[in-house]
């Protein structure tokens, strides 16, 4: 799962680095653009969807075979239903984003951009729904294949929509909404075709529509424990075209923002394997095998920890290169480097954490740490640092700093002080809830 969210992610990254080749003022647009509907659309779909981690891997480890696929359609169905009032609200973001102080050029150009990311909006209302029923069921090694496939065709597309054809950064965004349809299509297919899905693999019935007030029910507050995180880190890209330079502040942070979310996904693949193997044992009510998976996915966190942020700040004077040929843009990555460093130790230990949460079921008390460790400590530090004290980017990633840590120490207190038997009980009254119940919901 660490390879497969790895090369998820760098779908995004190779658009990024080619598009930061361009010139200063694609790379800036680009990054508004994808700040924005990460903000409104991509982290609240990945948000809604990890209440299929609770549902589905529980219904799975109590053996409910049908109800993974029932739970799956009502996913799918939810996530695209939101998907229309995202989609016409990014047909209006260059008028928000002048009404939010942003630069008018960057603005129309970031515009232009999200219109293409409209077909990977709703590919991903399937895409995350179909990565979460294969994952519940440790059916890896299919994701990590079609992961891959995409990748090197994203890589092919990218550079002939970008240089050859010369759409320049709309050709990025074209790449990116082609890739995650060829995405969506392999797994259908291996879907159908595949045995190992035999079990779980339904037909589209009523009762997918019925489940779906269970699925909002868990699907919110773990939108809310992702929304409220990755809003911060967006809140801090907004801020940045605030300050007297827009276009290099932005291009500087968005730079971090995209190493500190590559690694994220290292972390995030760890919490994954948690969250399913804590959901899958809780379901079928052995809370001490739950717990050794914890433990051991805790541990892989801090060594991985350790090794990537040594890594980063011995690298730290090349980072910038690999996205940007302004020699100021990579003279600034390297001074905010070891407060980067330092954030990818706390974010290791959330990640891993989150994905706990989201396979025992305790998304809520999720969603209030990162409410309080961002929005009433981490930004407003951020926010004095930049503007008050001048600090500008570097400040904004000190403020960002101080929240990540504010809630990877929250989380640990509170899983040190889980109650894993409780926990299964919770789980086996969850997945033996009759129909009865879910048209209630």
């Amino acid at each position: 799962m660490v390879a497969v969210s790895v090369l998820q992610y760098l779908l995004q990254v190779v658009s990024m680095i080619m598009v930061g080749h361009l010139d200063q003022i694609s790379l800036s647009s680009v990054a508004i653009a994808t700040s924005i509907t990460n903000v409104s659309g991509f982290s609240l779909l990945s948000g809604l969807v990890g209440g299929l981690e609770t549902l589905s891997g529980q219904a799975y480890g109590a053996n409910q075979w049908q109800k993974v696929g029932t739970y799956t359609y009502s996913a799918v169905i939810s996530l695209l239903i939101v998907c229309i009032p995202i989609s016409i609200l990014w047909l209006f973001m260059d008028k928000l984003l002048i009404l939010m102080g942003q630069d008018p050029v960057i603005s129309v150009e970031a515009y232009k951009f999200s219109l293409w990311l409209t077909p990977a909006l709703f590919g991903s209302a399937i895409l995350k729904p179909l990565f979460r029923y294969l994952q519940i069921q440790s059916l890896i090694l299919p994701m990590l294949v079609t992961a891959f496939l995409v990748l090197c065709l994203h890589i092919s597309l990218s550079w002939f929509f970008i240089f050859q054809l010369g759409l320049g950064k709309s050709g990025a965004a074209i790449a990116f909404s082609f890739s995650i349809w060829t995405f969506v299509a392999l797994l259908v297919f291996y879907i159908s075709r595949s045995s190992s899905c035999e079990r779980t693999r339904t037909s589209l019935n009523k009762d997918a529509f019925l489940a779906i007030g269970k699925f909002v029910r868990y699907a919110t507050p773990s939108a809310l424990m992702v929304c409220l995180k990755w809003w911060s880190f967006e809140v801090l890209t907004l801020l940045s075209g605030l300050l007297p330079n827009p276009k290099l502040e932005t291009s500087v942070l968005s730079i971090c923002l995209t190493i500190s979310s590559l690694h994220f996904v290292i972390p995030f693949g760890l919490g994954v394997g948690a969250s399913t193997r804590v959901s899958n044992e809780l379901g079928s009510g052995n809370p001490q095998k739950a717990l050794v998976a914890v433990r051991v996915a805790m541990f892989l966190a801090v060594v991985e920890t350790v090794v990537v942020s040594t890594v980063t700040f011995l690298c730290r004077g090349v980072l910038g290169k690999a996205y940007s040929n302004d020699e100021q843009v990579v003279d600034y990555v390297t001074a905010i480097a070891p407060f980067l460093c330092l954030s990818i130790i706390t974010d290791s230990l959330q990640a891993v954490i989150s994905g706990i949460a989201r396979g025992s079921g305790w998304q809520i008390i999720g969603a209030y740490v990162n409410l309080g460790a961002f929005y009433l400590v981490g930004i407003p530090v951020a926010s004095l640092l930049c503007f008050a004290v001048n600090l500008k980017a570097k400040g904004l990633w000190i403020g960002l700093l101080v929240g990540s840590a504010i809630q990877a120490t929250s989380f640990s207190l509170i899983l040190s002080f889980t109650d894993w038997q409780k926990q299964a009980i919770k789980a086996k009254k969850r997945v033996s809830e009759k129909r009865s119940s879910e048209e209630n919901n």
